[in-house]
């Protein structure tokens, strides 16, 4: 019984050692200043217009957004796309669907189709990738926490979009005490959530896309439009929701003002 027991704390005193070394080689995430940050920041429609094309050219070949409908693109918030454009960015693509008598056919997808998966399911996605399964990157941002501890993330917000900056921008050459152990298919990078060891080889290089308007297109550009487009496809009511917000604090201030002027309208005619 003692064997087993020291057994077992020997054990649990290596995963921690190893939990440990994993959290030291983690960096937090970039700080990287977004325009839609605070309690007044608004989306930049430029920037998540170029972030939609550079997740349609590089990211949506190995990741799916399932939650995204092409009319998204055109709602008030979004990246402001005219229901003309939607609908030529939808018609990319093509969808099984049935005709009147109920057989299959190859149809151009329209503005209510939701955006095409890559994969046809989960196996062939893990087979293509080497046994790792792309994320869907629908609520990428709120689902991955670029820094960590309450009283951060209470000021600065949980981070998600400078998670996302983070780990496109953060492939290095892995330290040399790690280099001879590094899996084989994998890159290091130190900002990675599982990491630093991910199955993703760089998927960003300079001048891999090119956008309409001129706009820069390095990696560090790049990284931050995609990164962009995705926070706001994980929140496209923000806005609005920070407007709401807005009002409802203001109508709170004047409700206070009032019911103090009440207050001391009755209480000054009452004699001590």
């Amino acid at each position: 019984m003692i064997m087993r027991k020291t057994f077992l704390a020997a054990v649990l005193l290596l995963a921690g050692a190893g939990l440990a070394g994993a959290a030291e080689t983690r960096h937090a995430a970039k700080d990287i200043d977004f325009s839609f940050e605070g309690p007044f920041g608004t989306f930049d429609r430029g920037q998540l217009q170029r972030g939609y094309k550079v997740y349609k050219e590089v990211c949506a070949n190995c990741h799916s957004m399932k939650q995204m409908v092409f009319r998204n693109l055109s709602q008030p918030g979004g990246p402001g796309f005219s229901g003309a454009q939607v609908q030529a960015l939808a018609a990319t693509y093509t969808i099984q669907d049935l005709n009147d008598q109920g057989e299959p056919f190859d149809r151009e997808r329209i503005p209510s189709d939701h955006f095409p998966s890559p994969f046809p399911n989960e196996q062939a996605a893990r087979v293509a990738n080497g046994g790792a399964l792309p994320p869907d990157l629908s609520l990428i941002t709120k689902a991955r926490a670029g820094w960590t501890g309450t009283f951060a993330q209470l000021f600065y917000g949980m981070g998600g979009p400078e998670y996302v900056y983070s780990v496109l921008t953060g492939y290095e050459e892995p330290p040399a005490e790690l280099a001879s152990s590094a899996p084989e298919g994998k890159h290091y990078n130190p900002y990675f959530e599982a990491g630093p060891w991910i199955g993703m080889a760089p998927p960003l290089s300079d001048g891999q896309v090119t956008f309409d308007d001129g706009s820069p297109n390095s990696v560090d550009a790049m990284a931050r439009d995609v990164a962009a487009f995705l926070a706001w496809a994980s929140e496209p009511k923000m806005e609005e929701r920070k407007g709401l917000g807005f009002s409802v604090i203001i109508y709170l201030v004047i409700l206070t003002l009032l019911l103090y002027l009440v207050k001391r309208k009755i209480w000054t005619k009452v004699e001590h």
